[in-house]
Parts: C-alpha cells; sequence; structure tokens
C-alpha cells in the first residue's frame, strides 16, 4: 500500500490565510551564500551590464573595466567586508574555482575565433613568426627573468619556473586588445599572434618542468640532463598525438558533422554543435598536457577550411564576449590589496621590472628578425606583463615544494599585476609605434592584410537563379561569394568549384564578416519574401550607399523591398509577362526593334508604378 505524504503545497492550501503567513514569515530567510554560483552568474551578468556601457561611453576598453571589477568585488576587496556588512555578500564573488574553470573556457573560445580567421596556408606564412621569433623570445625572456630570480636568492630550479611562466604574456587580454582596435589583420598583429601561438606550444616542456623538479626535491636528488630529454621526449609525443588526432578527426569528421547538423536548418542543434566542438577539442588537449586553448585553436582553425567558417564565428562570437569577461573578472579577482599594501615599494619595483626587463628582450629580437623599431617597440610593450599561464604554474611550483607560499603569492601579486597594467601598457606602445613611423616611409598607417571576401559580391541564394548570376559575373571577371543556408545546395556548389558558403544572410554580423564592407552590390536570388525583406534592412543598416539588386515575389513585395532600400527590383510575376509578350509579339510577325521599344516601354511603366507606390505609403 502507498501511503500518501502531503506535500508543502497542499499543506499550504488547507492552512487558513493568517496561518500560511505565519508559517511563511517563521521559515529562515535565504541568504547571498545558499544561491551558491547562480549567485556569482548573477553578480557577472550584472556587473557586465555596467561595465560595458560605461567603458564604451567613456571610450575605454572594457578589459581594463572587468579587471577593475573583479578587484572591486573580489574575495580581497569587498569581500572582506562581509562580516561586517552583511549585505556586501549579495554583491562580491567568492568561488574563485567555479569562476576560473568558466574563465579558462573563455580563453578557449577566444582562441577558437582566432583559429577561424586563419587557415592552414596563413598559419605556414607565419612559421617565422611562431618557431622563430616566438620560441626565441620564450627562451630568453625565461633566461633573464630565471636570473633575476636566482639573484634574489632563489634556488636555480625554483628560479627557472619563475622565468617560465613570467615569460609568457595573456593571451586573452593581447589579443582581445588587438581585436578591439581591428588590428589582427595587420603585420604587426601577425607577428604578436605568433608569439602569443608559440608560448602557447611551450606550456608543455613548462609543465614537464615543473614535474620533474618537484619529483626531484620531494626526494632530495638533483635532476640529470637524461632524465630530463627523456622525459620531455614522452610529453612532446604525447602532445605530438593528441594534435594528430584533433586535425585527423577534423579532417575526416567534422565537415561532415557540421553538414548534416546544418541540414536540420535548426539554430539550436548548430549551436550545441559548436559548444561539443570546441569544448572537446579543449578538453583532449589539456588530457596531453597541453593548454585548452591550443585545442580550441586547432579546431578553429579546421573549421576555417569549410564553407561553416563564417557563421560559426557568428554564432560563437556571444559566448567568447561573455566568458572573457569572466576571465578579466577572475584576474582582477586574484589581486590582494592587503598583500600589495604589505610590500607596496616592492611590488611596484618588480612590476616595473619585469615588464621593463620583458620589454628590453622582446623590441631587439623582434628588429633582429626584421621588425621595424616602432613596431619592434609596440610589441614588446604589448608583451611585456604576464599571463594567465603564470597562475597555473605557479600554484603547481608551490603544491610541488619547489617555491615557498610567500614566494608564490608574492609572484601571483607581480603577474596580476603587469596584466592590470597590460592595456595602459598596449596604450604606451600604440603611440610609441605611431610616432616612430610617421618618421618613415608611408607614414604611421600600417598596412592591413586585405581579407579574402573583401571586394567580392555578394549573392544571397545559390539555387538556379543565383547559380546562373554566379557564373555569368564570374564570366564578366567580378569575384563572387555565394551565399546559401540550404547545406545541400552549398555542398553540390562547392562540388563544382564554386565559392559558396553556409549561412545566415538575415543577420548582420554574418555579413560583415562575408565582406559586406567591401562589397560592390549585394544580389538576392533566393526565394524567400520575408528573408529578403530582412537582408535588405540588414544590408541597408550597415551600407546605405551600396547597391542592392533583389528578386521579388509579386508587385506587392516589390513595394515593401523599395520602401526598405532596395535599389533595383525584380518581380517574378512582371518578368514573367513580359517574356510571354516578347514571345507573342514574335510569333505574330512583330519586328524585333518593336518588340525591343515596346518591352522596355512596360518595364519602365512598370518601375514608375512601384516606386510610386512605395514612396505614397
Amino acid at each position: 500500500m502507498r501511503h500518501h505524504v502531503p506535500t508543502a503545497r497542499a499543506t499550504l492550501g488547507k492552512m487558513p490565510t493568517r496561518a500560511r503567513a505565519g508559517f511563511l514569515l517563521d521559515r529562515p530567510m535565504t541568504s547571498a551564500h545558499d544561491l551558491g554560483f547562480y549567485r556569482e552568474a548573477l553578480i557577472f551578468l550584472g556587473t557586465a551590464g555596467v561595465v560595458l556601457p560605461l567603458m564604451t561611453r567613456f571610450r575605454v576598453s572594457p578589459v581594463v573595466g572587468f579587471l577593475v571589477a573583479g578587484l572591486l568585488l573580489g574575495p580581497y576587496s569587498a569581500g572582506r567586508l562581509t562580516e561586517y556588512l552583511p549585505f556586501l555578500g549579495w554583491f562580491t564573488i567568492s568561488s574563485q574555482e567555479a569562476v576560473d574553470q568558466l574563465a579558462e573556457l573563455g580563453v578557449a573560445f577566444l582562441l577558437f575565433n582566432i583559429g577561424l580567421e586563419l587557415s592552414l596556408d596563413r598559419l605556414w606564412t607565419m612559421r617565422r613568426a611562431v618557431f622563430g621569433l616566438g620560441m626565441a623570445q620564450v627562451v630568453l625572456s625565461t633566461v633573464a627573468i630565471a636570473v633575476t630570480a636566482w639573484l634574489f636568492g632563489n634556488p636555480i630550479d625554483a628560479s627557472l619556473v619563475i622565468g617560465a611562466c613570467l615569460a609568457l604574456s595573456s593571451t586573452a587580454i593581447v589579443l582581445q586588445l588587438l581585436s578591439d582596435q581591428h588590428r589582427l589583420n595587420t603585420p604587426s598583429g601577425r607577428n604578436i599572434f605568433g608569439i602569443l601561438l608559440a608560448q602557447d606550444l611551450a606550456v608543455v616542456p613548462i609543465l614537464f618542468l615543473i614535474v620533474v623538479f618537484g619529483d626531484a626535491t620531494a626526494e632530495g636528488d638533483t635532476v640529470s640532463v637524461s632524465h630530463v630529454l627523456s622525459g620531455l621526449g614522452t610529453a612532446l609525443l604525447q602532445a605530438i598525438a593528441a594534435i594528430g588526432l584533433i586535425v585527423g578527426f577534423g579532417r575526416l569528421i567534422l565537415r561532415r558533422l557540421f553538414r548534416q547538423v546544418a541540414h536540420t536548418q535548426n539554430r539550436e542543434l548548430f549551436m550545441a554543435t559548436i559548444l561539443f566542438v570546441v569544448v572537446g577539442t579543449s578538453l583532449v588537449t589539456r588530457f596531453a598536457g597541453l593548454s585548452m586553448a591550443l585545442g580550441a585553436f586547432l579546431a578553429g582553425l579546421l573549421l576555417a577550411e569549410t564553407e561553416f567558417r563564417r557563421q560559426v564565428a557568428v554564432d560563437i562570437e556571444p559566448f567568447k564576449g561573455l566568458l572573457l569577461g569572466l576571465f578579466f573578472i577572475s584576474v582582477g579577482m586574484r589581486i590582494d590589496p592587503a598583500a600589495i599594501a604589505a610590500y607596496p615599494v616592492m611590488v611596484a619595483i618588480s612590476i616595473v621590472g619585469m615588464t621593463g626587463l620583458k620589454a628590453a628582450v622582446i623590441a631587439p629580437l623582434a628588429r633582429a628578425f626584421g621588425i621595424r623599431w616602432p613596431q619592434a617597440f609596440e610589441a614588446a610593450l604589448l608583451l611585456a606583463g604576464g599571463g594567465e599561464f603564470a597562475f597555473l604554474v605557479l600554484s603547481l611550483a608551490g603544491s610541488s615544494g619547489l617555491t615557498s607560499r610567500e614566494v608564490e603569492q608574492f609572484m601571483l601579486l607581480v603577474a596580476s599585476g603587469t596584466m592590470l597594467a597590460t592595456p595602459l601598457l598596449a596604450r604606451m606602445g600604440r603611440r610609441v609605434g605611431a610616432r616612430g613611423a610617421a618618421g618613415l616611409p608611408g607614414g604611421g598607417v600600417e598596412a592591413v592584410v586585405p581579407d579574402p571576401a573583401a571586394g567580392r559580391v555578394l549573392v544571397v541564394g545559390h539555387g538556379r537563379v543565383g547559380r546562373l548570376l554566379g557564373e555569368v559575373l564570374e564570366t564578366e571577371g567580378f569575384d563572387c561569394l555565394m551565399i546559401e543556408r540550404d547545406a545541400d545546395l552549398v555542398r553540390r556548389g562547392r562540388e563544382r568549384g564554386a565559392d559558396v558558403v553556409f549561412g545566415d544572410a538575415t543577420r548582420a554580423g554574418f555579413l560583415r564578416r562575408c565582406g559586406l564592407a567591401d562589397a560592390p552590390a549585394v544580389i538576392l536570388s533566393m526565394h524567400d519574401p520575408a528573408a529578403a525583406e530582412a537582408i535588405v534592412t540588414a544590408v541597408r543598416a550597415e551600407r546605405p550607399e551600396v547597391p542592392i539588386i533583389v528578386r521579388a515575389q509579386d508587385a506587392d513585395h516589390a513595394v515593401r523591398l523599395f520602401e526598405l532600400g532596395a535599389t533595383h527590383v525584380i518581380p517574378e510575376a512582371f518578368e514573367t509577362s513580359l517574356e510571354l509578350l516578347d514571345r507573342a509579339l514574335g510569333a505574330l510577325g512583330v519586328e524585333e526593334d518593336r518588340t525591343t521599344d515596346i518591352l522596355q516601354a512596360q518595364r519602365a511603366e512598370m518601375m514608375r508604378f512601384l516606386h510610386r507606390e512605395a514612396g505614397a505609403d
């Protein structure tokens, strides 16, 4: 027999109103900490809603706003006052571990997005910046910082670990600053990105060194060269296997997977697939001892070769922006003002000394690799700060016994302080670069590597009409980019050699990634009245002057398109009637010149009527 257990809802329903109110009032009120991670998420979203508009209004990088917000709302600032002012518990972030896990995903999404902007061919052209300049920067900066740490009394193994982690810069902050300035596609932006990519590749040997030094410290042994080389070889083989797995998976499955998902026309499923790919590849490289960001970058690089690149980039943008904001907040949370107050002079000297030392290494090194002095100084200042990887390395070094608790906390303060100063250093570097370049041939304007999609005619729709348009325009020497949201039409078009991409052209962000800013014309050939109107609206909002030629369903649809800003509209029914009239006049023996005049007159009259109707409304 089942026993009926009265629920809270049933119990309350049987109570008198006054008793029911008393029952509710007697329940303990929920405190801020009872909400768990929901409280952190709510605080973060509220901070984003306040910080971004304010930073935009005052023309300050949002990175600075998020860093300061993390500093003010973290456990070392407002969090310390909750004991005396309990209401502050609703406005402080205390779960550093939960925030860090999501923040790491933010960096992964950023690198995934960067990978989408590149291709294997472009990456190959950057090999000198990655394996030459980048690796040299890591080695020389590690040696310079390690020698300085050793001179301050640290053991040689601890000094090497400190030098290695502080030699790396913040990928998230630097790339976000370059992206905000639209400089990722400039030569200096590519060189800086090459150095950052080399730093990500250096993660494997650095982590291995920590393990080797930590084991030797625990056993009281010395580290042999053969031990280091054999272990490093094993770690590199493991990393190569992980990268090979991702590349092989991408080559064999990734495009087919996205084609199947795109065929469903389900945006939610498409988004879920993107998230699965980003997070999955990030975890594969993490288990292999590499950074999550490197795995995400490889996934983006593989997708960059497919027809889904632009749509994926548009869909992933909101996640990247929010999670990166969370990452910047997590960096600010690590800064302890009380600890800084305990060693104010030493912390300040260390921050200035570290940035100055790294800049002194990077600038001449960049010049040795053929970069002009203005851009070399700019790169040196931009990369002079520490990076997010320092937090992981220093905590592992502390737990392995390589560094004391005091040294670990002090270095964390130095790394956090340099990251907080990175936007300021970037501004200084930009000014130095602009002033230096002003005296060189070409002035202070840096050339931008052209986007392959720039200057193309955009043809939306790759059915029979769109295919014919593309073929004729290509024959006449016009470069076209075809846009289609039917995965089968995209596949068949690419098999024929046409440059067709998958995506939703009703979204302005997608059109921008397709080169709308430089497109000489936009042609809409699809048979979807609602989509055509949405695309005309989006295009006209971005480019008021660009010609828009649209295929209309009927006269009423043509009037609406003219009202929305279309330049030329071709109603299907009217053109069919003109074609019938042309054939009828020919069959009845009317001369060809007379037939042409009649058709032109009828077409002109119809256009005047449509414009008149659009103007009347």
